[in-house]
């Protein structure tokens, strides 16, 4: 089979939900795929649907993104693959628990798939992207990255970590021929739901989005360009003031002398 001239896509958590619909998106488009998870049986089944479908090159490796052991192996192939031209960063996990209901050691298991299985696969793959002055990064982060207060305080941190990590590499790496995007989803039909204790049957479903509506938004936002994509806001102006607002306060963040409403005490005395 001829390599594609897209490349290789490589997508992390592909045997089901979003990842799985990214690896079937992706293949249509004529990218050849590496995909990654811990359930061999599943992507070899996704592996034959793909393949017979789009007739593209899939390769499967069964690792587990919180082992350190797998985790080398995949970074490894990210550094050293020449055909990599994609990474999808979709693995991860959450809760709907409240910090104080929480077992700590799964937070912080949490922290280790969806930050630093994140960050180390990014860092394994960019000098490799800007070598060969091309390469896209996607990352799955969630609109709690904005909105800490909808879930699990743990998870809306590690999100929030995953949107600036994001604006960050993009700032660094776009002048290099490497496209970063951070994919902020709702609420999905996805089996994610249940590994955080609760059900999407039990969301009301005017707000649960298709994983396939969900990934079709996010590839069409990567299409145009966009840093940042939110499927489900309807006014895109919404989300361009936010950041106009941001960047605003940033010149006034660091500055010789606190704020003039923190001097009264001074000024008193």
């Amino acid at each position: 089979m001829a390599l594609s001239p897209l490349g290789t896509a490589l997508v992390t958590g592909a045997s089901s939900g979003i990842g799985a619909v990214y690896a079937d998106r992706l293949a249509g488009r004529g990218y050849d795929l590496i995909l990654v998870a811990r359930n061999r049986s599943k992507l070899v089944e996704l592996a034959a649907r793909v393949t017979d479908r789009t007739g593209r090159s899939v390769e499967i490796v069964a690792a587990d993104l919180s082992d350190r052991a797998d985790r080398h192996a995949v970074e490894q192939q990210l550094a050293n693959d020449a055909s990599i031209s994609m990474l999808v960063n979709n693995a991860g996990v959450g809760s709907a628990a409240p910090l104080l209901a929480s077992d700590v050691d799964a937070m912080e298991a949490m922290i280790d798939l969806d930050v630093t299985a994140l960050m180390r696969l990014t860092h394994a793959a960019a000098p490799a992207f800007v070598t060969r002055g091309r390469g896209t990064i996607v990352n799955i982060a969630s609109i709690v990255a904005i909105g800490p207060e909808v879930l699990n305080g743990v998870y809306g941190g590690a999100k929030a970590f995953v949107l600036a990590f994001s604006q960050s590499l993009h700032h660094e790496l776009a002048d290099k021929g490497v496209r970063v995007q951070a994919v902020l989803p709702g609420a999905t039909a996805t089996d994610f739901w249940n590994v955080a204790g609760l059900p999407v049957e039990h969301l009301p479903g005017e707000i649960v989005m298709k994983a396939t509506d969900m990934v079709d938004a996010a590839l069409a936002g990567l299409d145009a360009g966009e840093l940042v994509t939110i499927p489900a806001l309807p006014d895109v102006t919404q989300w361009q003031a936010y950041e106009a607002a941001r960047q605003a306060m940033l010149p006034n963040l660091s500055r010789t002398e606190p704020a003039a409403r923190y001097l009264s005490g001074k000024a008193a005395a």
